[in-house]
């Protein structure tokens, strides 16, 4: 158990700037109370004493504002950080080396007893802050949440979901090597663009270029003494302005 805690320990502060020492680390960090509490729990869970687990995670909320239910099966080397308001229900499964951000939900769908019905988060996943993981499928391994997602369905490994409801990011092995080695505090990455923004903006780039070409397709023609239909004039397109919108 010590091995483990200390395992924690330092985790917590490879990831965490504002960590300045062990013992603030062991005295202020409610997302290590929290995690250390739920493997009493869950001790208790599966050794057939339900009430006492339900019990410990429940003086572990009040004490943390971290809810996690004793049958979640949480890996090592986890960080709840900041923590207030994160729910992880039942059948959750955390792998190892992830990182979860205050007023996460990894909830469930269902109501079946006894069926899965959380999220499963393979190794090394990060979920920011307010996302809510929603049903009984896989985030996959180094997978990342944005901030406030709402995410229904599986999350390949390594993209990133953003938005509600939440639309994934492939990774692009070739241009994001070096920075799936890092770590993206909160699901946020330098090249995490939300992908409906990027289609609007080629969209706007589309239709900007296609004026131009009639533009000079219109002065090509009236140079040869061709004459066209004058339609009403229309509000100019302006695609910067449109783009900021978009932005």
């Amino acid at each position: 158990m010590f091995s483990r805690i200390k395992e924690d320990i330092a985790n917590i502060i490879a990831r965490d700037p504002a960590a300045r020492s062990v013992w603030e680390v062991i005295t202020c960090y409610p997302g290590l109370h929290a995690i250390v509490m739920q493997r009493w729990a869950h001790w208790f869970w599966v050794n057939d004493l339900k009430w006492l687990g339900r019990f410990t995670s429940h003086i572990a909320r009040w004490l943390t504002g971290i809810e996690i239910h004793p049958g979640a099966q949480i890996g090592r080397r986890v960080f709840i950080d900041h923590g207030f308001g994160v729910v992880i229900g039942e059948t959750a499964e955390i792998g190892d080396d992830c990182t979860i951000y205050q007023g996460v939900t990894l909830g469930g769908t269902s109501l079946s007893k006894g069926a899965k019905r959380h999220p499963t988060l393979a190794n090394g996943v990060i979920i920011g802050a307010g996302a809510q993981v929603l049903g009984a499928f896989t985030v996959g391994e180094g997978a990342k949440v944005g901030s406030n997602a709402v995410v229904v369905k599986e999350v390949p490994a390594g993209a990133t979901a953003v938005g509600n409801p939440a639309r994934i990011i492939l990774k692009d092995d070739a241009r994001d090597q070096a920075a799936a080695r890092m770590f993206a505090s909160y699901g946020v990455t330098p090249n995490g663009d939300d992908p409906l923004s990027k289609a609007l903006h080629g969209l706007i780039d589309n239709a900007a270029t296609q004026e131009h070409q009639i533009e000079k397709i219109l002065a090509a023609l009236k140079c040869a003494g061709i004459d066209c239909e004058t339609l009403a004039a229309a509000e100019k397109f302006d695609p910067e302005q449109m783009n900021k919108l978009v932005e």
